[in-house]
């Protein structure tokens, strides 16, 4: 039998108070490694609340760390934390990611600045940091989206960005690849989670339709997919986009 072990190794995931962030870093911290929940923070902490319960249902190798992956100093602080307590970083997962849907007739700046300062430029402020302190031989895994390749109605801000977190992954896996660092993306088509979940009944039958497995993915199949890009049995797999969608395209 073929396993695979995390075990000494320690794990980042950002965004991971709930969701795919949540069985990303279940199944790592399962594998053996360390993890640290990132979450931002919220003037009402429920964010607060959400790492932390992830982190006592870990139980050890585990912490929860507060950053908002849009602040450059925020990150810097977050990993130089990790850096104190564990030691150093072995497993990158960037996840954060938040979404505002509307036409581009009604999209405002705030809602273009908010999702791409999230989920594009968080993404560059994490790897750029992680990168400092990560050890040789480290695993990078950015989440994107199959809005990034297919570009959903209404999803302009959203989609530029995922495309631009697989444009991203290409660029690093090249410049990482003297220490053996690989980065890669995960794609994942619709998952209910609760993001998943805001959209319209209506639009999610329609996507159904065209998805050949006949139904949406669950956080734990796109965790298994991290967790395998995370492991030992991926070392000569970097720069790609593993789609995850139950054959879905569009």
């Amino acid at each position: 039998m073929i396993g695979i072990d995390l075990g000494g190794k320690v794990a980042l995931v950002t965004g991971a108070g709930q969701g795919l962030g949540r069985a990303a870093a279940t199944r790592l911290h399962a594998a053996g490694a360390a993890v640290v929940v990132n979450y931002p923070p919220d003037e009402a902490g429920r964010n607060a609340e959400l790492a932390r319960d992830v982190v006592a249902g870990l139980g050890d190798r585990a912490a929860a760390l507060s950053a908002d992956v849009r602040d450059p100093e925020q990150v810097d602080a977050m990993l130089s934390a990790i850096r104190e307590r564990f030691g150093g970083l072995d497993v990158v997962v960037n996840n954060a990611a938040v979404i505002r849907d509307r036409t581009i007739r009604k999209m405002t700046a705030e809602d273009w600045d908010v999702v791409i300062g999230t989920d594009l430029t968080g993404v560059f402020h994490v790897c750029r940091a992680a990168a400092a302190i990560m050890t040789d031989g480290g695993r990078i895994v950015n989440i994107a989206s199959i809005s990034g390749v297919v570009g959903f109605y209404g999803q302009a801000n959203y989609a530029a960005a995922k495309a631009g977190v697989i444009a991203l992954t290409k660029v690093l896996s090249k410049e990482l690849a003297s220490r053996r660092i690989t980065v890669n993306a995960v794609a994942p088509g619709v998952v209910l989670t609760d993001m998943g979940k805001t959209i319209p009944e209506e639009v999610r039958a329609k996507m159904l339709a065209q998805i050949p497995l006949n139904r949406f993915g669950e956080p734990d199949e796109i965790a298994h997919a991290i967790l395998f890009l995370a492991s030992d049995l991926a070392s000569y797999i970097t720069g790609q986009t593993v789609h995850v969608n139950g054959g879905w395209w569009s």
